[in-house]
């Protein structure tokens, strides 16, 4: 039996899932320094209609954010230390019992780059166990930056974020030199086994390229085009919109 290739692969995914089911994939991100609370309101009301998994936001529009997804299944996820993660692990820590405080439900952490490319894996892992505390048990997602690391350091960086009892690994934040590709989604799986969460996000703009991680072993996607990417599915099922 022939192998399928990536794209037909891609297109037997998109006949399988319904827009319903892609849109449980997508934490809907806004995260511009820019964005207004019409903005976030925005950003909210199409979560609400697509119903997907979550809003993205800053930590400053986490309690507008709660506040409008009450009474929905939609989660607010809010980002830390980001989008650079070269603070102090001290600052991380205010800045996610902060978070919690205003009602956030997972945490988007950017690791320290820096000391992963020092090699400091004890500190790298202190902070990641420090912060997993402060969620308190909520979903923690580890921003790992994979475009500024080598193959071992992704490798590295992983196996710390299992060790800490993190959530998830996560691509990018979509605010450096690269995005998710479908070669790191693999690796990423492969490293980290069958149940442990891989978020996908950089750069995903449509529903090919989101079916693609997906098929590459992502079980949440990162993205501001959601409203497009369910739109893309051929056959929407009634009522998913």
């Amino acid at each position: 039996m022939a192998l399928l290739s990536r794209e037909e692969k891609t297109a037997l995914t998109m006949k399988i899932l319904t827009s319903a089911d892609l849109a449980r994939y997508i934490d809907h991100t806004l995260l511009k320094t820019d964005a207004s609370a019409k903005d976030i309101e925005k950003l909210c009301a199409e979560a609400r209609t697509n119903c997907f998994y979550s809003v993205c936001v800053n930590g400053s529009r986490v309690e507008l954010a709660r506040h409008l997804l009450e009474e929905t299944d939609v989660k607010v996820a809010c980002v830390v230390g980001f989008p650079l993660g070269a603070m102090d692990a001290d600052a991380k820590r205010f800045e996610t019992e902060a978070a919690i405080d205003n009602g956030a439900q997972e945490i988007d952490l950017v690791v320290n780059v820096g000391r992963i490319k020092d090699g400091d894996d004890k500190a790298v892992l202190r902070e990641l166990r420090d912060i997993v505390e402060a969620a308190d048990e909520r979903p923690l997602k580890v921003i790992l930056e994979t475009c500024l690391l080598t193959r071992d350091e992704k490798i590295r960086v992983c196996q710390l974020a299992v060790e800490a009892g993190a959530h998830f690994v996560k691509t990018s934040t979509g605010f450096s030199t690269g995005g998710a590709t479908v070669e790191d989604i693999k690796l990423l799986r492969e490293i980290v086994g069958p149940k442990f969460g891989v978020k996908a996000s950089g750069g995903i703009r449509d529903t090919q390229a989101a079916l693609a991680m997906i098929e590459a072993g992502a079980t949440r996607l990162g993205t501001s085009s959601g409203v497009a990417i369910v739109g893309g599915l051929t056959e929407p099922p009634p009522g998913a919109y």
